[in-house]
């Protein structure tokens, strides 16, 4: 029995912005409208990251915006949502953020089956020259991609 998934939404400038040293799948505690907004695919994770407080880790900055059909059960399109992870993963992020200069920031919103997840990643800032560097490499891959398409 294997569960769909459907991607909602990426933070791509989080992928530019910072180097991912640890993956980890987390679900997402929702209200019945934002799960309406979110399967609609109202969400921006842009400005958002996560904090770990107390023993619960929570995403803050994730816009979802309200449910255009939700009235009065719609909540706030910035409110704090808490994450839903093990024990175990929770005092393994705590560990990695003492650490200086990492942080914890979402990368991608999808739906598993019914279920909201959202994969959240364990991150180093980069320099604007490594900024300028995988740039570069990008740049050199597509020219190599072209210049292969243009021989055959």
């Amino acid at each position: 029995m294997e569960q769909t998934v459907k991607i909602i939404a990426n933070n791509k400038k989080a992928l530019h912005d910072y180097f991912v040293l640890e993956k980890i799948e987390a679900g997402i505690v929702l209200t019945g409208t934002e799960i309406k907004s979110v399967r609609n695919g109202s969400v921006n994770l842009k400005d958002s990251w996560v904090s770990v407080k107390e023993g619960e880790a929570f995403v803050l900055g994730m816009h979802i915006s309200p449910y255009e059909k939700g009235n009065i059960f719609n909540k706030d399109p910035l409110r704090v949502r808490k994450l839903l992870l093990h024990r175990r993963e929770i005092d393994k992020l705590i560990g990695f953020v003492t650490q200086d200069g990492l942080s914890i920031v979402p990368l991608s919103l999808y739906l598993k089956g019914a279920r909201a997840k959202m994969e959240i990643a364990v991150v180093k800032g980069k320099k604007l020259y490594d900024k300028r560097e995988d740039a570069a490499k990008r740049d050199a891959k597509r020219d190599i991609e072209r210049a292969i398409r243009g021989k055959y």
